[in-house]
C-alpha cells in the first residue's frame, strides 16, 4: 500500500507541473495583458508618464523576461507560498483571495458530502424495490434533476425566497459578519447558508449517482454467485449488504475522481448567480481582465484540488475491494 502511495504521490506531482504549464500557456494566449490595458487607461486619462509607470512594473515582475523565464519564476514563488502580485487588486495575491479558497473548499466538500449521503441510501432503497411506485418516482425525479441546469434552479430558488418569504438567499453569511472575524456565531451563520448553495450544486451529481448505484446493484443481484447464495436460504437484504454491494461500490467510489472537478465547475456560474464569495467569480474577473497571477493562482488551486480528489478516490477504491492490482504487477 505504502509503495502504490508513492507512486500516486510522484503521479499528483507531475500532472500538477503538466497542468501549472498548459495554466500558464492559455493565460498567455490572449494578446496583450493587463499592463497592456493599464496603459490604454493611463493615456485616456492623460497621463504622460504610462510607458515609463508600466515598464518599471514590467521589470520589477519579470514580465519583460521570456515566457520560460516568468514561468520558472511563477511557479517556483507558488511553491513557497508565493502566489505573485495582483495587478487589478494592486495587493499580493494571498491577500486578495483572503477567504475565498477556504470558503470554496467548504463549499465543495459540504456538496460532495451531501451528494453521498443522499445518494447512497436512496440508491440502495430504489434497487431492492425495482420498478414499484417508489423507483418509478424517484427515477422520474432523477432525470428531473439531471436535467434541470443548476443556475435555472439557483435563480428559481433565488425569486421565489424573495417573492415568498421576502428574503434573499444569496451569499454564504450574513452581511454583518462578511468583515468580522471568525467566531463561532460567523461558523454558524456559514452553516446556515450552506444548504441553499450546496442543494444547488449537487443536486444533479446526486441524481446522477443514484441511478449509477441503482444500475450497478441491479446487475450485480443478476449474477450467478448472488442467485446461489439467495437459493442457500440467505436472506435478500443479507446477501445485498455483504455481496452485491462490495462489488457495486467500485464505481460509486470511482467516481468521486470525477464528481469534484464537475462541482468545481459548476459552482462557478452558481457563485456568481447566488453572490457567493468563493473563487469563482474573482476567477472570472481576473481571466476578463488578464491579471495573470490571480488567474493562474486560482486556477493551480482548482487543480490542486481535482488531483486530490483522484487520490482520496484511488485510496478508497484500493480499500474496499482486494481485487485492485496495487504494484501493477502480473499475478504468479
Amino acid at each position: 500500500m505504502l509503495r502504490y502511495l508513492l507512486f500516486r504521490l510522484g503521479t499528483m506531482v507531475s500532472t500538477l507541473l503538466v497542468a501549472s504549464v498548459l495554466i500558464f500557456a492559455i493565460i498567455q494566449l490572449p494578446p496583450g495583458d493587463y499592463l497592456t490595458n493599464y496603459i490604454g487607461e493611463l493615456r485616456a486619462e492623460g497621463e504622460t508618464q504610462a510607458e515609463e509607470k508600466v515598464a518599471f512594473l514590467r521589470e520589477q515582475y519579470g514580465l519583460d523576461q521570456p515566457l520560460p523565464v516568468q514561468y520558472l519564476h511563477w511557479i517556483s514563488g507558488f511553491v513557497q507560498g508565493d502566489f505573485g502580485y495582483s495587478f487589478e487588486y494592486a495587493a499580493p495575491v494571498s491577500d486578495v483571495i483572503g477567504d475565498r479558497v477556504f470558503l470554496t473548499l467548504v463549499l465543495n466538500f459540504a456538496t460532495v458530502l451531501f451528494v453521498y449521503l443522499v445518494a447512497f441510501p436512496l440508491g440502495l432503497f430504489v434497487a431492492r424495490r425495482k420498478h414499484s411506485a417508489a423507483d418509478r418516482s424517484l427515477t422520474l425525479a432523477g432525470y428531473l434533476g439531471l436535467a434541470t441546469p443548476n443556475f435555472l434552479l439557483a435563480l428559481v430558488l433565488l425569486y421565489l425566497s424573495n417573492w415568498l418569504f421576502g428574503i434573499s438567499i444569496g451569499g454564504l453569511m450574513d452581511p454583518t459578519y462578511a468583515e468580522a472575524d471568525w467566531s463561532a456565531a460567523k461558523v454558524g451563520s456559514v452553516l446556515a447558508h450552506l444548504v441553499v448553495p450546496v442543494v444547488v450544486i449537487g443536486l444533479s451529481g446526486t441524481a446522477a449517482m443514484i441511478q449509477r448505484l441503482r444500475a450497478n446493484l441491479l446487475d450485480e443481484l443478476r449474477r450467478p454467485y448472488v442467485v446461489a447464495a439467495t437459493a442457500r436460504g440467505l436472506s435478500d437484504g443479507f446477501v445485498l449488504r455483504k455481496y452485491a454491494l462490495r462489488s457495486a461500490l467500485n464505481p460509486f467510489v470511482s467516481d468521486i475522481g470525477d464528481l469534484l472537478p464537475q462541482i468545481v465547475s459548476g459552482s462557478v456560474i452558481i457563485s456568481v448567480i447566488m453572490s457567493l464569495p468563493t473563487t469563482g467569480p474573482m476567477l472570472l474577473s481576473s481571466l476578463r481582465s488578464q491579471d495573470m497571477y490571480l488567474a493562474g493562482s486560482f486556477l493551480m488551486f482548482l487543480a490542486i484540488l481535482t488531483v486530490v480528489g483522484m487520490l482520496v478516490s484511488d485510496l478508497a477504491l484500493a480499500l474496499i475491494d482486494p481485487r485492485v492490482r496495487l504494484t501493477g504487477q502480473r499475478a504468479p
